[in-house]
């Protein structure tokens, strides 16, 4: 059984999606994040049997019921993220909450249908990072010391999975994201999602206080 690990902040206003202001306010900005991860739990919840949402944070949200929460442990985040693949047996999928366009259909391909010649899997997004991370025997050392949030992480970590001797899977690119221009292009390719609605209100109405 693959497990799916869902990496996550808690969405308090100024600490997450702060690229999106302005034009969004901070409480705009956490709204419009907490329904990409609620997007993200539904589309992961709807697939796998076990998931784990990797949390910075004190409270999880509703949409997290029946996860098992595990809190992040402090540092940068390759030292985090390292931490949770040392923390999971194996084989573990990672997904972020800057996805809420993820179709369950491909996530589904890899949960339900690893194949045995396949030891790992990479997801890599189109600004130069990645959305997925899969191994069947997880280890932190193949993101451990990879400099994050940069044009070069995806490609670093996927050569760390080759350098490895790992035979990696190919995962289509999706955007992630991180500026207005990202979340609009998401919201159209997704215009029925949670994510697509809040947007839309934080950028005509406003989102209520």
């Amino acid at each position: 059984m693959t497990t799916v690990a869902v990496v996550a902040k808690q969405c308090l206003p100024g600490r997450v999606k702060t690229r999106l202001c302005p034009p969004l306010t901070p409480e705009q900005a956490a709204h419009v994040a907490q329904a990409a991860l609620d997007d993200t739990l539904a589309t992961v919840r709807a697939v796998a049997d076990d998931v784990v949402l990797y949390l910075d944070g004190d409270e999880a949200p509703a949409s997290a019921r029946g996860a098992r929460v595990l809190a992040q442990c402090a540092g940068p985040l390759d030292v985090r993220l390292a931490h949770l693949l040392d923390a999971c047996a194996g084989p573990l999928l990672l997904v972020g909450m800057d996805t809420p366009h993820l179709d369950p259909a491909l996530l589904a391909a890899v949960v339900h249908a690893w194949p045995d010649e396949v030891d790992a899997w990479f997801g890599p997004a189109t600004d130069g990072g990645f959305w997925a991370l899969g191994l069947r025997e997880p280890c932190g050392s193949f993101v451990r010391g990879v400099p994050m949030s940069r044009d070069t992480t995806g490609p670093q970590v996927r050569a760390r999975l080759v350098a490895g001797g790992l035979v990696v899977g190919e995962l289509p690119p999706l955007d992630d994201v991180d500026t207005v221009g990202d979340a609009l292009r998401v919201a159209a390719l997704a215009p029925a999602t949670r994510f697509a609605r809040a947007l839309e209100l934080a950028l005509g109405t406003g989102v209520p206080a």
